[in-house]
């Protein structure tokens, strides 16, 4: 914790991946592309977990739990989906190890072992999921099925950043059957929102709504949704899909039911989800140069308070008024950690809670016991203030809705002030080199024009906003006729 981190100016992506590691948040591990996520990292994480699955279970949804491994042949049913995922697949060929006879101590692969069928790792569970969901729907009084899962996947990665792109990673993903087309795609656009909301009220990120280009689209969908989020360092992040699957894998895995005219049809589904890659998003739209910077609504501690004394008679007094301190703000459901460890002095201390981002700081020394006050320190602004012991609490709840406020509109000011429009393709690339962000351009709508431009610039098609308005024009690159801008950037 003594070096300070680089600067984002200096270089942004050594910036990001020593916060994550000084933060304590995760370090890399043992085995390649994978991470251990630390406990200060998975308590955020759970904090997130926790406020989605209520969202979830609002709207109708229940938990359940399928298994990690897929045979291959199930797995290929759905071919668009297979062929989509086929290149990131860890499969399981053995089940047995045994002593190795050429090498003493050492094991090898029981040749004798072999499954007579591979198993894929899960890099997505709808082929699972679908197959069991046939034995589970025979008649229209069986659907809805609104089921969501807790779960690990493995995505194997030879390029990978912690939380950002890693080859085992943690999410949740829904999977809905529904009777008609219009329930499904009503589910597909609720869960889009539902993320939505979750990303603007409590990781206080701005996002844009809006549907995926036939290319960009999850394999195996026929719409998928999507909201991106803008990082400070001008590239786009997609921070949550929602699916709509058609009857794709109804048709793969042969899922009816009898309609309420007693005829056999095919059942109609949707997928979404969203991953530990929230976090990278939390810690890029919000951290700044001294460390992580978290909104409260997301801190495992809103806030923490230090002791500074001399003697242990001091601290025991301290340590009253903390007390005192904790249940006041406890009755308000506010989370806080009274700071005691003897083994860091104070400096260490308000350095190491900078670093982990901890919205407010309370410091209490001798002075503020005789004068009934304490010291407050805000994480998002470094100012500090002296403020009453009768007026802490409503102050401190004050503070942290402000500080949430405060998060959410200088992030929605950075991503407004980084969508530009263009209409030549000499003004794209020069915002994309210069400017950076969202560039909201006319496209003709065909891959070939989106695939170059791709090639030419790296930059993707994010989305086409929900809210898109519909304006004729030329396409950027090719000239040819378009009806609307769509959004491109360079993303992670």
């Amino acid at each position: 914790m003594s070096k300070k981190l680089t600067s984002r100016a200096e270089d942004y992506s050594k910036w990001y991946n020593e916060l994550v590691v000084k933060a304590d948040l995760a370090e890399n591990s043992a085995v390649r592309g994978c991470m251990v996520i630390k406990p200060y990292g998975y308590a955020i994480w759970e904090k997130m977990q926790a406020e989605l699955d209520r969202m979830f279970k609002e709207t109708g949804h229940e938990n359940a739990y399928f298994p990690l491994f897929v045979p291959k042949s199930l797995f290929e049913a759905e071919e668009k989906n297979a062929e989509g995922f086929a290149k990131e697949c860890a499969v399981v060929t053995h089940y047995r190890l045994q002593n190795d006879p050429d090498k003493p101590g050492k094991l090898r692969v029981d040749p004798e072992a072999k499954l007579e069928e591979e198993l894929v790792v899960r890099p997505t569970s709808e082929a699972i999921i679908w197959n069991t969901y046939r034995n589970w729907i025979q008649s229209y009084r069986d659907l809805p099925i609104l089921i969501n899962q807790w779960a690990n996947v493995v995505r194997w990665e030879m390029r990978t950043r912690l939380f950002l792109r890693t080859a085992e990673f943690l999410w949740q993903e829904g999977h809905t059957a529904h009777e008609t087309k219009a329930e499904a795609l009503a589910e597909a656009k609720t869960m889009n929102n539902v993320y939505a909301t979750f990303v603007e009220k409590f990781m206080a990120i701005p996002v844009v709504q809006g549907v995926k280009t036939e290319s960009e689209r999850f394999a195996g969908a026929e719409e998928t949704y999507c909201i991106e989020a803008l990082m400070q360092d001008g590239k786009a992040l997609q921070a949550g899909t929602s699916h709509f699957l058609g009857q794709n894998f109804a048709k793969a895995f042969d899922v009816k039911y009898a309609n309420k005219e007693g005829k056999q049809d095919y059942v109609w589904a949707t997928s979404w989800g969203v991953s530990t890659r929230l976090m990278g998003a939390l810690i890029m739209t919000h951290s700044d140069d001294n460390g992580l910077v978290l909104p409260p609504n997301l801190a495992p501690n809103q806030v923490v308070i230090v002791p500074i004394y001399k003697n242990e008679d001091q601290l025991s007094e301290i340590t009253e008024v903390a007390n005192t301190i904790m249940s006041d703000l406890r009755a308000k459901g506010i989370t806080v950690k009274f700071d005691n460890r003897d083994t860091q002095r104070p400096g260490a201390k308000f350095a190491q809670h900078e670093l982990q981002g901890v919205p407010l700081r309370i410091a209490i020394g001798p002075k503020d016991l005789e004068n009934g006050t304490v010291e407050l320190a805000r994480r998002d602004t470094l100012t500090k203030s002296i403020v009453t012991l009768n007026e802490l609490a409503v102050t401190v709840e004050e503070l942290l809705k402000e500080i949430q406020e405060t998060l959410f509109n200088k992030a929605l000011n950075f991503r407004d002030t980084h969508v530009t429009e263009v209409d030549t393709f000499e003004e794209f690339k020069n915002v994309l080199e210069t400017k950076t962000g969202f560039v909201s351009a006319h496209w003709d709508g065909t891959n070939e024009t989106e695939e170059k431009i791709k090639e030419l610039t790296k930059a993707t098609i994010r989305c086409i906003p929900l809210d898109m308005k519909e304006e004729e024009g030329v396409c950027v690159y090719s000239g040819k006729p378009s009806k609307g801008r769509v959004l491109f950037a360079k993303a992670y």
